[in-house]
């Protein structure tokens, strides 16, 4: 579903990511861990859009997407949830969740709008359906009227995470999903990723946790990949232990 193909990143001196190489197939949970400063961010910036790579290319479901910006990667499915929570914290927890969905339109533009047109407010009961059941499965459906602004770190990722899985992604980006988490909130946000139709990659430093939910990790360390395996045997490999584990 999503593949990086000899990847490479510069920063003047700096090579953040160095041929980079790796494919995640549909319906699979990929983690990609190593040591602070070992290209990860820059990855999913690259894999989202947010940064074009120095070479090599990033292809979406066969679809070479390296230079479609990150607004049009969206919109052909691929979302993102970020280290720092990004909400919009003037909106209710709700409309933080419709702000995903609302993109599509309703057909009849500014007069449908003014007019109340029937399919427009078929339309509107649908999306706010939907995000209902989002932010239920994430845990804060009692919040949906609250401001985003006022919520603490651990609601804010999950209101996140529900504004990502509410337009039902094809590829899910979660940077270090389960910082700001207590433990009952990182075992429902575990619960709510292995239940996605979808393809998952994940940053993430609670190496627990990356071994508990991923089916293949992907090992980095100055911006190169050094491993890539199934977690029994990334826990077992001399060089990740060298690297990263200890």
């Amino acid at each position: 579903m999503i593949s990086i193909d000899d990847v490479s990143v510069r920063f003047g001196g700096i090579q953040a990511l160095s041929g980079v190489s790796f494919t995640v197939h549909k319906g699979t949970i990929c983690g990609v861990i190593g040591p602070n400063g070992a290209g990860k961010t820059t990855l999913f910036d690259v894999l989202s859009g947010l940064r074009r790579p120095s070479s090599g290319a990033v292809r979406l479901d066969g679809r070479d997407v390296t230079r479609i910006s990150a607004v049009r990667r969206s919109r052909l499915g691929l979302r993102r949830t970020f280290q720092r929570p990004q909400v919009f914290g003037r909106l209710s927890v709700l409309d933080n969740v419709l702000a995903a969905i609302e993109w599509r339109g309703g057909g009849g533009g500014l007069t449908a709008d003014m007019l109340g047109w029937p399919a427009r407010r078929r339309l509107e009961s649908e999306r706010r359906g939907r995000a209902a059941i989002a932010l239920d499965r994430c845990g804060v459906a009692d919040l949906a009227n609250a401001y985003a602004a006022d919520l603490p770190i651990g609601q804010r990722r999950m209101v996140e995470l529900a504004r990502a899985i509410a337009d039902d992604p094809a590829v899910l980006l979660l940077d270090e999903p389960t910082s700001g988490l207590d433990v009952g909130q990182t075992a429902l946000f575990a619960d709510v990723v292995r239940s996605l139709n979808t393809t998952v990659l994940l940053v993430e430093h609670d190496v627990p946790f990356v071994m508990d939910i991923c089916e293949r990790v992907v090992v980095l360390d100055l911006g190169k990949v050094i491993a890539d395996a199934p977690p029994a045997q990334i826990r077992a490999d001399p060089v990740v232990r060298t690297a990263y584990l200890g």
